[in-house]
């Protein structure tokens, strides 16, 4: 194992084993530039299957304001650009990630933020929140699905991955289920695609239309 494969290793560890928020951060801070390249040597494909995902349940509306809520890098933001989408906001915990998602001229807006905790930002602020990589061991929690509920516009879509493993067992299935059954939320579509290919890993691919 050369000593670049090493560090990934130790990163990708850090990344999912945090113990709190402050040792996420710091392990996305020394991530952040090698991040894209990383996931790429990775067989990451997740941005794309969100992105396709989203836009198909947008229908193509290219007009939609879009929040992309833990935007690392903007990988997913590029891959909705590529498909005519203009006004995306970026939100994310780093301000490193934010750094090099800023250098990629794709959002209107970047903002830092602790998903774990209320957002600032208003109600009903967005046409369509987009999440991927973010419902997984070590980082948000399943009240989180809460936040984008509340800044997505009734009749607005929610699109957003949940890593394999860690769908029961952080309670991530029981709260969406809830949110159903209180009526926050109706199933759009749902199902199992890859998420890093050289790994062997899938995630549960999720859209929910926001009710009023």
């Amino acid at each position: 194992m050369t000593d670049k494969e090493i560090t990934k290793t130790e990163i990708l560890n850090k990344v999912y084993t945090a113990d709190d928020h402050e040792q996420l951060r710091d392990a996305y801070k020394a991530w952040a530039t090698d991040y894209d390249s990383d996931l790429a040597e990775l067989g990451y494909v997740a941005h794309i299957t969100s992105a396709e995902a989203l836009d198909q349940a947008l229908g193509g509306n290219h007009e939609a304001v879009i929040l992309d809520a833990g935007s690392g890098t903007g990988l997913v933001g590029e891959e909705l650009v590529k498909r005519g989408y203009r006004t995306l906001d970026a939100l994310d915990y780093s301000w490193e990630m934010l750094d090099e998602a800023a250098s990629k001229n794709i959002y209107r807006s970047l903002l830092q933020a602790n998903m774990t905790m209320r957002l600032p930002l208003e109600d009903n602020a967005y046409d369509a929140v987009i999440c991927t990589g973010t419902f997984t061991y070590g980082h948000i929690t399943a009240d989180g699905f809460d936040e984008l509920v509340r800044v997505t516009r009734p009749g607005g879509v929610i699109t957003f991955t949940v890593r394999e493993g860690a769908y029961e067992e952080y309670g991530y299935r029981a709260r969406m289920l809830d949110l159903e059954i209180k009526e926050a939320w109706e199933l759009v579509s749902f199902y199992d695609t890859p998420y890093q290919i050289e790994e062997g890993n899938v995630c549960k691919m999720c859209t929910y239309r926001v009710l009023g």
